[in-house]
């Protein structure tokens, strides 16, 4: 029997006016599914409303729109975020998001994708770490990182030197698609328990 494709839901983090991340999603989005194992799924948080407070304690009195975002999230084997760099993290926007979900994230892999001036959104990146972590997920040690990121790509949206950020791109959705073929296994067998 063939085995079900690794279902990579890309979350573009940023919904700031002018913001370069749908760019940097696209051309990932390409690279994902270049891979014949692969599904992508685009969730922009710009699309995304959900209330400016979170439930008290309990997930479960989510609003329906939460609910629909949980449904996409839960149907995923991993995630890729798309994160820039704002004053040595990550936006708002993309914290707010990630604490309205719980065991959506659970025992699955995050990879990141980061954009910024000098330090190539990083510091955003090790900073999700630590949230990740919180949540039980597995993060990737490898990442695509673009420094400057506004020089590095052309006007059609595609990056003017590819060799090396599509080569960073695949040793990254190895290790992702390895983390999350590995994470469903185990799941399969026993289910996670936090």
């Amino acid at each position: 029997m063939a085995q079900r494709p690794v279902h990579l839901v890309v979350v573009t983090g940023s919904v700031r006016t002018g913001r370069f991340g749908p760019t940097v999603a696209r051309w990932f989005a390409e690279q994902a599914e270049a891979c014949p194992d692969v599904t992508v799924e685009p969730l922009d948080l710009a699309d995304v409303t959900l209330p400016a407070r979170l439930p008290e304690y309990d997930m479960r009195d989510r609003p329906p729109e939460a609910d629909a975002i949980a449904e996409r999230l839960a149907a995923a084997d991993g995630y890729i975020i798309i994160t820039p760099e704002y004053n040595h993290s990550f936006p708002a926007s993309l914290k707010h998001f990630i604490d309205w979900f719980m065991e959506e994230w659970q025992a699955k892999p995050v990879g990141f994708v980061s954009y910024g001036g000098m330090a190539g959104g990083l510091r955003a990146v090790e900073a999700l770490r630590l949230v990740f972590a919180e949540l039980h997920a597995v993060t990737v040690r490898e990442t695509v990182s673009f420094h400057n990121h506004r020089e590095r790509f052309g006007a059609d949206g595609r990056p003017l030197e590819p060799e090396g950020c599509e080569q960073a791109a695949k040793v990254l959705l190895d290790q992702l698609v390895w983390w999350a073929l590995a994470l469903r296994e185990a799941k399969e067998r026993r289910p996670y328990r936090r």
